[in-house]
């Protein structure tokens, strides 16, 4: 069984699921134990995690297969990226740049069915739980992106050139995406050095 003191990073990568768990910043249940009996302190957010949340997260199989795919998605994003640069300076590689954007779709569609996978396990919800609302609803408009991409391909709409841009397009919302899941990373981080006893403060390095 996955734990916390033993993967904590590769749990917390788990937050940045691009399918992500989210339902708007509703009001989140109460923390466990010593928390859920002293309250929520004025102004101070609610946890990302209910201390049944977190078991059930570094119980299960599918933070590891998240925590795995996040990275593998991110570093063929970086291979793809620097291959579809090239050809809009150079109108150069065409195919490949294709390949590495079809390549980059095909593991988003994986990791986002995954991730409601894990969230459904975790939150109780396939899609849009209250902790990540946000984040996956900016998903949508990822995966929306990249969908139009391979439309475009596969249906020989516009040129390479066109299609290269709706590429950067999607990848432009990518970032944005994964930046708000490393930002969940990080809460997550902070509640559980909280939970430790840790400076209220203090954050992921």
């Amino acid at each position: 069984m996955l734990t916390t003191n033993g993967l904590s990073g590769l749990l917390d990568a788990l937050d940045a699921s691009p399918w992500g768990a989210t339902t708007g910043r509703s009001a989140r249940h109460a923390r466990a134990h010593g928390a859920a009996q002293a309250g929520p302190q004025a102004g101070q957010r609610q946890p990302l995690y209910t201390e049944a949340e977190r078991q059930r997260r570094d119980a299960s199989p599918w933070t590891l297969v998240q925590g795995i795919l996040a990275p593998l998605q991110f570093a063929v994003f970086l291979v793809s990226l620097g291959l579809v640069a090239r050809y809009l300076a150079t109108g150069e590689g065409l195919a490949v740049a294709t390949a590495s954007v079809v390549v980059k779709t095909v593991i988003l569609y994986v990791i986002m069915v995954t991730g409601s996978i894990w969230e459904k396990v975790v939150f109780g919800r396939w899609l849009f739980a209250p902790a990540f609302y946000w984040e996956d609803v900016f998903s949508m408009l990822v995966l929306g992106l990249h969908t139009a991409y391979l439309g475009t391909v596969l249906f020989g709409i516009g040129d390479g050139q066109g299609q290269m841009l709706l590429a950067l397009a999607a990848y432009a919302a990518y970032l944005v995406n994964a930046a708000q899941f490393v930002l969940k990373l990080r809460a997550a981080r902070r509640d559980e050095a909280l939970a430790r006893g840790g400076p209220a403060g203090m954050s992921a390095a």
